[in-house]
């Protein structure tokens, strides 16, 4: 029987280059190879493709010629350029299956701020948001409103207006971001200011949110039109907030599967994970994330992540394993799902 020929592309040009070949690698381990056969294609920070065979990387002079030879792609690309509809378009244009969710949904979970957009006319609870803008030639910021009224402000009549609707302690994060990438926590004026000034060097979409005092927990999707969500895991970070050091740096930062949390918690997550994944027309797999208050119980949504890690050890992974699908499994239903 001839094998499925597998293009997983990996690097890429974000900040989660590295990630991103990590968990390509644990994927290229684990994937059956009596089943498939196996291409890796490295996408440099600089843009530039490459075949990589035995330890060398040979440059791909026509990358739509070399994506055709092959049946199904893969792309396991964390971030910008990879998990925003941008590949997925480039997919698209030449007719080639691949896994994961397609151009709209990978837009829309990609950019925060229009996904709390579709997230509120699906009646998710969310956290209260503040959203503007920031050019990089100009000095002032652009508030806007909830119905989407612009007005021209200063660093600080912006932060006066936040403060107004939003109490401390915030989290400043650029909409277009992945792996906490430029997220930062503020307690005060001046902590707030910076977090914005932090922000607008990844994105000129900034969101400031109300910070839930509580506990992170996460859920995995996995499907198309029938969807299944795993158990529930919680994040235990060794941080104040689940940053981008506390995620990858940290050894400190804790995993708890499945989460010590009452079977009706559980299921309510496990239900708005579902309706998360498909207000966003989701397909293939997405790991979506929730605060439960402390004083309250109440869930709120956080976030989705339309290409979660997926190293051996990423929560992803490890959620459907502790629902009974193991790690080679859950690639082959992938696989078979993109056809």
């Amino acid at each position: 029987m001839q094998k499925t020929r597998i293009g997983v592309i990996f690097g890429g040009m974000s900040t989660e280059n590295e990630v991103s070949v990590v968990s390509a690698k644990s994927i290229m381990e684990n994937l059956n190879k009596d089943k498939y056969e196996i291409f890796p294609i490295y996408i440099g920070k600089d843009g530039t493709w490459y075949e990589q065979k035995e330890n060398k990387q040979n440059e791909i002079e026509n990358v739509i010629k070399y994506l055709k030879q092959l049946d199904i792609l893969f792309p396991v690309l964390h971030g910008l350029y990879g998990e925003d509809g941008t590949i997925q378009g480039l997919f698209e244009l030449i007719k080639k299956p691949y896994v994961g969710c397609g151009v709209l949904a990978s837009s829309i979970g990609m950019d925060k701020a229009y996904t709390k957009i579709i997230f509120e006319k699906a009646g998710l609870k969310q956290a209260k948001c503040e959203y503007i803008r920031k050019y990089k030639n100009d000095d002032n910021y652009i508030y806007i409103d909830k119905t989407f009224d612009e007005k021209n402000m200063s660093l600080e009549e912006i932060t006066e207006q936040i403060e107004k609707n939003i109490k401390y302690p915030m989290f400043v994060k650029p909409s277009n971001s992945g792996s906490s990438v430029g997220i930062n926590k503020a307690k005060n004026k001046d902590e707030l200011k910076n977090a914005i000034k932090y922000a607008s060097e990844f994105d000129t979409k900034i969101l400031i949110e109300q910070g839930i005092i509580g506990r992170e927990v996460e859920c995995a999707v996995l499907g198309n039109e029938e969807v299944i969500a795993s158990v529930v895991g919680e994040v235990k970070s060794a941080e104040e907030f689940y940053s981008y050091d506390a995620k990858y740096n940290n050894e400190n930062s804790k995993t708890e599967i499945p989460a010590k949390i009452s079977e009706e918690l559980s299921d309510e997550i496990r239900k708005q994970a579902i309706k998360a994944f498909k207000a966003i027309d989701g397909k293939g797999l997405a790991r979506v994330d929730f605060f439960i208050e402390k004083e309250t119980e109440k869930i709120y949504i956080n976030e989705i992540n339309t290409m979660p890690g997926f190293t051996s050890i990423s929560m992803y992974p490890k959620l459907f394993e502790k629902a009974g699908i193991s790690y080679q499994e859950l690639l082959d239903k992938l696989i078979e799902m993109c056809n």
